[in-house]
């Protein structure tokens, strides 16, 4: 199943609603579509769009702290797979107490994961 988010106020946790083609959709902030009439789900993974990231697996986003307040909300924790460039890395982004960290970061090198020491590469997509 796949699911998009919904913003729903400023300053709260998002919602995720089923998607599929032929759900009708509305135009939210920063004119982002989103499932209107659709149901609500819980995510059990979320690509995450990053600005910029860290060797910890923390992420710059978009400045609203919607995907951290969603995250910290969520009773089960989804597996979280932050989207960026590779040249969005930086030393620290200087996390914050309500930051999350990824478990995985995908960029055009290659696949990391998050372990106990950091971002660890686990090597460059397979070519077909």
């Amino acid at each position: 199943m796949t699911a998009l988010p919904v913003v729903v106020a400023p300053r709260t946790p998002l919602i995720f609603r089923e998607w599929h083609p032929g759900v009708e959709l509305a135009h939210g902030p920063l004119d982002i579509p989103y499932p209107v009439n659709s149901s609500e789900v819980t995510p059990s993974g979320v690509l995450l769009p990053m600005n910029g990231w860290d060797q910890q697996g923390y992420r710059l986003g978009y400045g609203g702290g919607f995907f951290d307040r969603t995250l910290a909300s969520l009773t089960k924790k989804p597996i979280v797979i932050g989207i960026a460039y590779e040249m969005a890395r930086m030393e620290t982004i200087h996390p914050q107490s309500w930051d999350i960290p990824v478990d995985y970061v995908v960029t055009e090198a290659g696949v990391y994961r998050r372990d106990p020491e950091g971002l660890g590469f686990s090597g460059q997509p397979q070519s077909r």
